[in-house]
Parts: structure tokens; sequence; C-alpha cells
């Protein structure tokens, strides 16, 4: 259920109605008790509850794992609190225990022009029908930076269609201080052997492929990045590829993320030190051509809307394409604007999938481009001939270690330099 929640996150703005429907869709075709407090089915909701405890012992045991269940609980709570009637809402915060307190009718008759001018979307009559929480401005951080509550003497008044936000607040810090806790029971469980084995296929189960590990060594050749770039790299790393072959360096935080997106698609060591050993000599020669635009970091994050829109022209993303993925990064859909761009550099509609990670991406794309079939390396004649140059070398260091090893070393020593400068 949560690699569902995860996956539609990513494919879908979460809220928007094609979201609810998508979700509605998975969670009654996996039969998952979604509507259980609603139906008052009290066995479900006893199985809800035993998974989520038996999940919090399978995420608490990293940082990253912690991480990833807080956002899919966050995002299957706010689902499953928009489906109660108002009724079952409020009976909900009462169940909860929650210190909000409803204002008056006499307030809200005070303050009816404040709260309608400051509360999107509604009107006098409808702040007449609405019940209103005050709520200290510490758990409406959210409300009050968008500006979508009336603030009074330290207070926010919340309208009970936003309450959502508030509770997600306040349970996503109860959860967070519940998995730090259940951390800490860790080595008792870890003793024993029934549950530990179990718990440790749940928590790799999900969060998806380590990429840290290389899988694919040797499937590439240099002479094939440049190509690779312009047709399978995501558009962060294509970015930084062209910064790295226009002016031969990178800042530290870029050669460092690019050096083990290159590991992860399949260079292997020999590789990686004769293509960061070239560039790295034309660096020395080109300095003068560094520029501050070498940082690294996510375009859509990052990038001003008209550079970006630059990147996306020269990239041959159609204007139409161009402007859905300006609107979702001015909506802060970071993750899905990538998404289209994978969509659009690749000619499919919808891709099934969610994008986590640049060596994904890679993966993603080839497996399109390739009919489903692994990487291939395709050497050139040159590539050819360089690695029968590789075998005569592989070789003579048989017949000459101290020589080969000194080399190697040397260059090591000068790629260290390398990256550890800025």
């Amino acid at each position: 259920v949560l690699k569902v929640v995860e996956n539609l996150g990513v494919s879908y703005v979460r809220g928007a109605d094609s979201y609810k429907t998508k979700l509605e869709g998975e969670l009654r075709r996996l039969k998952f008790p979604y509507r259980a407090l609603a139906e008052d089915d009290y066995e479900a909701r006893r199985k809800d509850h035993i998974s989520h405890f038996i999940l919090r012992l399978a995420y608490c045991q990293s940082e990253e794992l912690r991480r990833w269940f807080l956002q899919q609980e966050m995002d299957l709570f706010r689902y499953r609190f928009s489906q109660l009637t108002d009724g079952l809402m409020q009976k909900f915060l009462e169940y909860a225990n929650l210190p909000f307190e409803a204002i008056s009718e006499d307030l809200k008759n005070e303050l009816t022009n404040d709260l309608c001018a400051s509360t999107p979307g509604l009107i006098l009559p409808k702040v007449k029908e609405q019940m209103f929480y005050k709520v200290g401005l510490a758990d409406a951080v959210d409300l009050f930076r968008t500006r979508r509550v009336f603030i009074k003497d330290g207070f926010a008044y919340v309208p009970f269609k936003e309450i959502d936000a508030i509770l997600l607040n306040n349970y996503r810090t109860k959860l967070s201080k519940a998995l730090a806790l259940t951390a800490r029971s860790l080595p008792s469980i870890q003793s024993d052997e029934r549950l530990q084995p179990l718990l440790n296929h749940l928590s790799h189960s999900y969060v998806g492929p380590d990429y840290s590990v290389q899988k694919n060594t040797g499937k590439i050749s240099l002479e094939q990045i440049d190509a690779l770039s312009m047709k399978s790299f995501p558009l962060c790393m294509r970015q930084l590829h062209r910064a790295l072959r226009d002016s031969h360096h990178l800042r530290h935080g870029g050669r460092m993320q690019y050096g083990l997106f290159l590991k992860g698609i399949g260079l292997t060591l020999e590789q990686a030190l004769e293509f960061w050993k070239k560039e790295f000599i034309r660096g020395k020669v080109d300095a003068d051509k560094l520029a501050c635009f070498l940082l690294s970091g996510c375009p859509f994050r990052h990038s001003d809307p008209e550079l970006l829109k630059q990147k996306l022209q020269s990239c041959k993303i159609p204007p139409s394409g161009i402007t859905q993925i300006l609107e979702l990064v001015k909506g802060m859909h970071y993750q899905l604007a990538c998404q289209k761009y994978f969509e659009l550099t690749h000619e499919v509609d919808d891709i099934g999938f969610s994008l986590n990670h640049p060596n994904q991406y890679f993966t993603e794309s080839q497996r399109l481009l390739n009919g489903g079939r692994e990487l291939k390396k395709e050497l050139s004649n040159s590539g050819n001939s360089q690695q029968k140059n590789n075998n005569q070398e592989s070789m003579n260091s048989n017949l000459t270690p101290t020589s080969s090893n000194t080399t190697t070393d040397t260059e090591l020593e000068g790629l260290e330099a390398y990256f550890t400068e800025d």
C-alpha cells in the first residue's frame, strides 16, 4: 500500500481529483480498509493498526527509512481523513484529544469580515456556516506561510476545511518521535531470530534499489557517454556533463554527484580514471572558463524559470511540454516536472512508475529505448583499438607490476587533487 502511495505521489499532484480517484482504485484493488472508520469495521481497523506497528519496527532502523515511511504515512493519512464526513472528522478530533478550541458564534460574528478577507475561497455566507478553530501559530505554520488563515494575538483562526493541515503537522511530530523511540528498542528486537529476518525483508522491499552497489560494471564505453547524455541522462546529470565538457571543471559537489552517477551506470574504475584525467588536464588549461553556474543541484528546483525554459528548449522540448513543466515547477512539484521531462524526451504519455534517482532514470530510459533489453557496450573502432591497447597494457602490467602500480598511484593522486579542490 505504501509503495502505491509513493508511486502516485510522484505521478500525480497530491490532493487533485485525479490523484484521489487513482488512489481509491488502487486501495480497492489491494483490498485495503481505507474506510474502516467510516464503516465502523472493528476487525479491519485492528488489522490496519497491527500492520502499521509492524512497519514502524521495520522502518525505524535508519534515518532514510524513517523519512520514507513518514512521508508515505502522511500522504495516506491525508487521503483517508479527506474521505470522512464532517461529523466523523469532528469525532476524530475529539477522539485524538487535540487541543483545538472552536470559537463562539459571537466571536465569529465579530471577526466575520477579517475571516472572509483572510481565508481564500470563503464568502460571507460561507463564513457563517463554517466552524473555526483557534490554534496556536506554532501548529499553523504552513497555513500562515501561505496566507490561508486570519492571525490575531498569536493565534490562527483556522476554518474546519483546513484543519487537515494542522492534523498532519501534529501527526508528523508524533509519528517522528514514535519512530525515534522505537529505534531505541531495536537491540532487544534484533536478538529475536523470528522477527529480524521479517523486518529486514520489509525494510528492503519498498525503498528502491541501492545504486551505490555497482551492477553494470563495464556495460558502457567512454565513447558512448556523450551520446547517452543526450538520450538517457536526467536533466541534472545532462547539464553537469555539458558543463564539464564545456569548461572541463565542476565544483566539488558536482564532481561527487556526477562521479557516483557514472559509477552507477557502469563506468569501471579504469574508465573513470581515464575520463577524469582527461578533463582534469584540459581543466588546468581552460581554468579561465569557470562560471558560477557549474554549481550542482536539481535544475527544476534551483533554476530561474527563464533559464530553465532555455535549457528545455535546447533539449528540443516542444513549447506545450515546456509550459507543462514550468507549471509543475511553479507548483513546487519538482519530481513530477522531472517525470514529465522523461515522458517528453522519450515520447511516451505515461511511464507508469515513479522516478526517485538519477541512475533509475538512466536505467528506465535504456530499458525503454532498447525494448527491454539491457544496455550493451557498443564500442567504436577507436573503442576497439582502445580495448586492444588496454589488453596489451594489461599483459605488460603482468610483466612489470611495480611500474604499473606506480603509474596508477600517480593518476589517483592527481584525481584526488581534482576532486578535493573547489
